[in-house]
């Protein structure tokens, strides 16, 4: 069953950020992963949405998803994300069919 990495983040560095954001989408194919959605605007239809950015990656199965969240790859990486912006990223499975 698939599962997704959905993320909602709030760059506060932008220039800095911007060598996260080339260098992560080659870690993410290179483990199964797409994305669905990249930093799309957000448009609030209820509720409190104060976070601008939103990602959802799709992954083959948790696994999948667990093994590029802990790749030596996107480890490297993540100090460019977490030093550049606040946010939240959370993995949650699909449904089956």
């Amino acid at each position: 069953m698939a599962a997704y990495i959905i993320a909602h983040l709030d760059v506060t560095n932008p220039e800095a950020f911007e060598a996260y954001r080339e260098a992560v989408p080659a870690v993410v194919a290179d483990h199964g992963g797409r994305y669905l959605v990249r930093g799309a605007e957000v448009d609030v239809l209820e509720g409190d949405w104060e976070i601008p950015r939103l990602i959802i990656l799709e992954f083959p199965d948790k696994a999948a998803a667990e093994g590029f969240y802990h790749s030596e790859e996107y480890q490297e990486i993540l100090p460019l994300r977490l030093e550049n912006a606040d946010g939240a990223v959370v993995i949650v499975e699909g449904i089956e069919e």
